[in-house]
């Protein structure tokens, strides 16, 4: 296939670029570098079957020569405040990935006669009052806060898409990603992963907010983008969770830096007022194992085991 991702700069963008190249796939890369960037591709330089067009999603999007597939990445992800990359930073860009990009990259798909994949999220279900989460559970979401930017921008991508597949036929796909980490994460970025391993690596406290119980379910970035390519290769329509099912408190997930690292000290400090952090975050993948026999592989300590050297690099170059 030759397949377009948006947001090929970023995080996850950039693996999936990995991914598909490693299957003999075509990849045309898209990315405008405002929380991307240019070293996680910079290996694919060289790479004749890759093409990197700059360009933001938010406008008309023009792709010479046939796709196969469209992938729609591209947006911020942090919810960190304190981050440069975070979406409460980046609100208007932040929507306008979701919507306009979202009708701009179904529009390509359309053109091309292609099937489409958006990147959703977890945070559609806001902070869940079903536990764990299932894909046909609706969601308890502030539809103005501070967070809304990114949880309704992903909302209504969701729906646009599935409008685009029952009115035009369009082959979507739906993924919702749950919280995952691994290389290419940004130093900054602001989420408990970096911060954590970060912390670590300084010796310094790891700082865990309110009484460090709410929970989180970390998934390996290899075991995330595997789930999605099975999801691609697909022919599964409706929205599919993809995330690691184990869910571990804060203090937990601090307590477990600290044991593969050998730092010590945890410091609590108080919750942030209206953060509209979600207390829980565990996914059922029930629909991904039994439709795309897919599991995450990679336990917690290996998959912080194999995030480590990256971090240490990064600071090293700092």
């Amino acid at each position: 296939m030759r397949v377009l991702i948006t947001g090929a700069a970023g995080f996850l963008g950039s693996h999936l670029c990995d991914r598909l190249l490693s299957e003999g796939h075509e990849v045309v890369g898209m990315d405008n570098f405002i929380t991307g960037s240019v070293e996680n591709l910079a290996h694919l330089a060289s790479e004749d079957r890759f093409l990197f067009i700059r360009h933001d999603v938010s406008n008309f999007i023009f792709v010479p020569g046939k796709l196969d597939a469209v992938m729609h990445f591209a947006s911020p992800a942090s919810p960190n405040p304190h981050s440069p990359y975070g979406y409460v930073n980046l609100p208007i860009q932040t929507m306008k990935a979701g919507a306009l990009g979202t009708h701009n990259t179904l529009g390509v798909a359309k053109a091309h006669n292609a099937r489409f994949l958006l990147a959703s999220t977890s945070e559609i279900y806001g902070d869940p009052l079903e536990h764990p989460q299932t894909e046909s559970y609706w969601g308890h979401v502030d539809p103005i806060g501070e967070r809304s930017v990114y949880d309704e921008a992903k909302r209504f991508a969701e729906a646009l898409t599935m409008a685009y597949h029952r009115f035009h036929g369009l082959d979507t796909r739906v993924v919702r990603i749950f919280n995952t980490y691994g290389p290419r994460m940004h130093t900054d970025d602001g989420r408990v992963v970096p911060n954590f391993i970060i912390q670590a690596i300084k010796r310094e406290p790891l700082t865990v907010y309110g009484d460090g119980q709410q929970t989180r379910s970390f998934c390996y970035v290899d075991d995330l983008i595997e789930g999605i390519y099975r999801l691609l290769i697909s022919d599964l329509h409706d929205p599919v969770n993809i995330g690691n099912p184990d869910e571990i408190t804060i203090q937990q997930f601090a307590e477990t830096i600290n044991e593969i690292t050998g730092n010590s000290e945890i410091v609590s400090l108080p919750m942030e007022r209206g953060s509209g952090d979600p207390q829980r975050r565990q996914p059922n993948i029930s629909r991904a194992q039994n439709e795309l026999g897919w599991n995450p592989k990679v336990s917690l300590r290996e998959g912080i085991e194999k995030t480590l050297p990256y971090f240490r690099e990064k600071l090293a170059q700092a």
